[in-house]
């Protein structure tokens, strides 16, 4: 039988019905946390609007062009042409194979979608080419509005050097440093002299982490000049650098700012941005426990003066760093919708989309400064593919086998543009999505965040769910006690996942105990009714070892209807629940205490992966005689690593720096990989003479590839 076909109005008529719900997640918060999109057909705006980006940021803009009743064109690579965004718009156009720089970054291909299409509106999202002056004067010679502000801004504030000069001029307060481009690494290294160390270096049309590095001598000046000058070319296509004094421990907070084309201004309110990695925000809050009404003023005001000074147009975000005194300094505007607008959102009630769409059709602000409140508090935990056990989180590739959002649950939304099936490749930023979560207090928003995460369903893919859940249960992070330092102070031997304590450990060893004797109570039956018995059926009671890491804990399991008692370890715990074992989340009561556990993995010799408290557990769970008979089983031998170089992570080789036969030191870079633009040094665990390489610059790696030998 032939296979149907469908006309592609119809094909995205069907999908919007099928995926309703997924289209709504991009915006979906409950009850106070609902900023409001009101379409109002008087106000003419765009009829139609091109989206110049992929992923949860162009399902968030088609979320709110949709309610304002706008068409949108939707942009991709050929490996996203199946991707959520695609879907979304009411059209899609394919602009180039999947490298940004043949895709996203081709303005030639995106001006052709333009015209083929005939938006008369783009917006860029972030990223890619969103503050990208060549970009938006491109268009304007096309007769195309940019949903941004205008190129002269774009120049003055997305160049560090001369956004720092300006800034200086509005009387805003900036950062100590160099305000010229820094030409080479020997004159890198005298000018931080000159400044006092640490200094940052860090590229002058940078933004996201990407080109930044933190120098405390003259060769890490060296190094960190070498590799942000790369990453800086790599990113942005701009090699130019400039150099700072780096303030230790400081608190980074930002001003969201809004303006129009007739000289008003407001700020919005700031987010607290302090939790970091590699410069890059992990988790992010509004409003700060750290500003007084006094300070939130004066940042507020002087990130408007300085929007003013550049005739600014839209939306943006005033970056600074805040000392302990509560002294600020400016440090970069970003001059587009910021990663992390949906806690803004949350607190003020405007959604930001739609204020950039009719600031861009020439409208005036509807607010005036005092008619931006802060009701309430707003979390968001960025959810990346990455493996927060090496560095705080490096690159994760995969399938997403099972994907299931946390939208059950009140004052929750999730940014996304991803499903179950989507690939995360190594092309693209590893996100998967924005968890943002509301309450009336910063309490409430915690404990809402704490719950989200237990409930979050992420299978294909290592991600950094374990550190986001430990980062916002710590009692630091709770009292607001941080700083950019927060990450290396709190874990100075890198993470470890969640530490479990004696009665935490209690509670997951009787969760596993008891979750084996389930399964092994259902192997016994088929289709509800119990198999031939081989051994007697009414069985209550088992005695059995658990295996967690090295240790070795007997536990004797009893069963009274749903709930098992399970002595272990010198102790009584209770478990019940309703035991799906076809679930992927397994919520259960633990002593009294509900308790949403997941069960990774299980197989039939009793392995078990739980994951509880927001780490990943693995236990091995036996009877009592195949724990004796285990004793008798060989162990692998693990592999010696100190003469090997394996890939931490996918990504593509930039340099390799040794061959055959030559002589390396400890600590000697070996080779450079770049994932996701970020470019990471490889250096040798020993001294020892090289006796392979498996690599060359320009080639794709796996996570765990070989990379070089060493004799």
């Amino acid at each position: 039988m032939a296979a149907q076909s469908f006309s592609p109005s119809l094909t995205r008529l069907l999908f919007t019905v099928k995926y309703a719900s997924l289209q709504s997640r991009c915006c979906a918060v409950h009850s106070k946390a609902q900023y409001s999109t009101v379409y109002n057909p008087s106000e003419k705006t765009f009829d139609k609007i091109l989206i110049a980006n992929r992923g949860e940021i162009a399902c968030r803009v088609i979320k709110t062009c949709k309610k304002m009743g706008i068409q949108t064109v939707a942009v991709h690579s050929d490996v996203d042409s199946s991707a959520v965004h695609t879907k979304m718009a009411d059209e899609a156009v394919c602009v180039g194979p999947a490298p940004t720089s043949k895709s996203y970054l081709n303005m030639d291909a995106i001006m052709d979608a333009i015209r083929a299409t005939g938006a008369q509106a783009v917006h860029p999202g972030y990223g890619f080419l969103s503050e990208n002056k060549e970009f938006a004067k491109r268009l304007a010679a096309e007769g195309v509005t940019f949903i941004g502000p205008d190129t002269h801004a774009i120049q003055a504030m997305g160049d560090k050097i001369e956004s720092k000069l300006i800034a200086k001029a509005a009387k805003v307060n900036t950062i100590p440093g160099f305000d010229g481009v820094v030409k080479t690494a020997e004159e890198a290294v005298k000018i931080a002299k000159d400044i006092g160390y640490p200094v940052m270096i860090k590229a002058s049309a940078g933004g996201g982490g990407k080109g930044m590095r933190i120098s405390w001598n003259d060769e890490e000046t060296r190094e960190g000049f070498r590799f942000s000058s790369q990453e800086a070319e790599s990113s942005f296509g701009d090699d130019r650098l400039l150099i700072e004094k780096y303030i230790d421990n400081p608190r980074h907070i930002e001003i969201q700012v809004l303006a129009d084309k007739h000289g008003n201004a407001l700020w919005l309110n700031e987010r607290e941005c302090s939790i970091q990695r590699r410069n890059q925000k992990v988790v992010e809050e509004a409003p700060s426990t750290f500003l007084d009404p006094v300070t939130r003023r004066a940042m507020g005001e002087q990130a408007v003066q300085l929007a003013k000074a550049v005739q600014y147009s839209s939306a943006g975000t005033v970056e600074f760093l805040v000392d302990s005194k509560k002294n600020f300094y400016f440090l970069e505007m970003n001059t587009r919708l910021q990663v992390e607008h949906p806690i803004t959102e949350c607190i003020t009630g405007l959604d930001l989309v739609e204020q950039m769409i009719r600031v861009a059709s020439g409208y005036q602000l509807q607010h005036k400064q005092q008619d931006i409140p802060i009701n309430g508090w707003a979390i968001e935990s960025r959810v990346y593919a990455e493996d927060p056990y090496k560095s705080f989180g490096l690159p994760s590739i995969g399938r997403l086998s099972e994907y299931q959002e946390p939208l059950n649950l009140s004052n929750v939304r999730v940014d996304s543009g991803i499903q179950e099936g989507s690939d995360i490749s190594i092309y693209y930023d590893p996100m998967i999505s924005k968890l943002v979560t509301y309450g009336s207090t910063r309490a409430e928003a915690l404990a809402r965040m704490e719950d989200a995460l237990d409930n979050y369903v992420i299978r294909g893919v290592t991600h950094n769910i374990p550190l986001l859940r430990e980062i916002i249960t710590h009692p630091r992070f709770i009292s607001g006690d941080i700083s950019t330092s927060f990450l290396p102070e709190v874990y100075p031997d890198g993470f470890k996942g969640h530490q479990l304590e004696v009665d935490r450990r209690r509670e997951l060893l009787a969760s596993a105990a008891a979750l084996y004797i389930t399964a092994q109570l259902r192997s016994q039956m088929v289709l509800g009714n119990l198999r031939v018995p081989s051994t007697p059926v009414e069985c209550s009671h088992w005695e059995l070892c658990v295996k967690l890491g090295e240790g070795h804990h007997s536990a004797e399991v009893t069963k009274s209807g749903n709930v098992y008692t399970v002595h272990v370890d010198g102790g009584k715990v209770e478990v019940s629940g309703q035991w799906n074992l076809a679930s992927p989340l397994l919520p259960l009561i633990i002593n009294g205490q509900h308790r949403m556990l997941q069960c990774l993995s299980r197989d039939a010799s009793g392995k078990i992966v739980l994951q509880y408290l927001g780490t990943s557990f693995q236990v091995h769970v036996l009877s009592k005689l195949a724990t004796e008979l285990n004793t008798y089983m060989p162990e692998k031998v693990p592999e010696d690593t100190s003469s090997i170089l394996r890939s931490p992570m996918p990504g593509t080789m930039v340099t390799v720096s040794v061959k055959p036969g030559d002589t390396v030191a400890e600590g000697q870079e070996i080779c450079v990989i770049e994932a996701m633009k970020m470019q990471n040094s490889l250096t040798a665990s020993k001294q020892a003479k090289v006796k392979s390489v498996h690599c060359k610059p320009g080639e794709t790696v796996g996570e765990g590839d070989l990379l070089v030998e060493l004799e």
